[in-house]
């Protein structure tokens, strides 16, 4: 058993404490603390869909008004600013958003919403979630920015979580809790999107209800994680920002874990 060491001496097993993700959607994401046993002593398994490969074309769907600065939080990672369809979403309008995109088979698209929309299910019981369109052959990815709405539940660990322990968030890779704590959500959502595009291909349990390549790690930033606890990330000296991956020209984010089944368990890259 593995035991990690915290601050004033204290040992806790990691079987013991993890985070995990129970949302009734099996393809949503919502940050939600609870005690289990380690999700990946039963390992994802593949059911036989496909998933996509190669390079995944990804389009970009902005809904609502957002920053330039905001827009290049998660370009770097990886428009509709009329609010043609209001800023009270259903889950279908996401799926006509991404539709319309006109993305071609074998694509991403990635659908983000701003701080004055409100999308079915944001916050109640979800943070993000991913789709499909299996005739049409694409997949799509909704992530919305909770700042206002619920930074507590969908801007962990960037904002103090709504119930659990309250320690002191993390800061924000790019100094913006509401899109930062977009950027997790897309990565975990992306993550199932490629590896379970049609709900047919890698996940674990029942597929109602299932945990994909990042949701079966949820809550799992750095090794030593426990319910309000991120785990052991790295800190950006110049700006005081918390991360755990470098990307393109050395831009830092932090990302969910992913499961390595390599390894048989939940693995972020730095």
């Amino acid at each position: 058993m593995a035991w990690c060491i915290l601050a004033g001496g204290k040992t806790l097993p990691m079987v013991v404490l993890i985070l995990l993700s129970m949302a009734g959607n099996a393809l949503s994401e919502r940050r939600q603390l609870q005690v289990m046993q380690d999700p990946v002593v039963d390992v994802l398994m593949y059911h036989g869909g496909a998933v996509l490969t190669g390079d995944v074309p990804v389009s970009i769907v902005w809904y609502g008004k957002f920053k330039p600065s905001q827009k290049e939080i998660v370009v770097d990672f990886v428009s509709d600013e009329a609010y043609s369809l209001g800023k009270t979403l259903t889950l279908v309008q996401v799926f006509q958003l991404a539709a319309g995109a006109s993305p071609r088979r074998g694509a991403v698209v990635i659908v983000l919403t701003d701080p004055d929309v409100a999308v079915e299910g944001l916050c109640s019981v979800r943070c993000g979630l991913h789709g499909s369109d299996a005739g049409a052959g694409y997949a799509y990815a909704w992530a919305g920015n909770a700042e206002r709405q619920c930074p507590g539940q969908c801007a962990w660990p960037f904002a103090r979580p709504a119930y659990g322990p309250q320690d002191p968030p993390l800061g924000a890779p790019k100094g913006d809790v509401g899109v930062d704590g977009m950027v997790v959500t897309l990565a975990s959502m992306l993550a199932g999107a490629v590896t379970n595009p049609f709900g047919d291909a890698y996940y674990q349990g029942d597929k109602d209800a299932a945990l994909e390549a990042c949701t079966a790690c949820a809550g799992v930033y750095g090794s030593c994680s426990y319910p309000g606890y991120a785990g052991k990330v790295l800190v950006d000296k110049a700006n005081g920002g918390s991360y755990n991956a470098i990307g393109v020209n050395g831009k830092r984010f932090l990302l969910p874990a992913i499961y390595n089944p390599a390894t048989a368990s939940c693995s972020t890259s730095v």
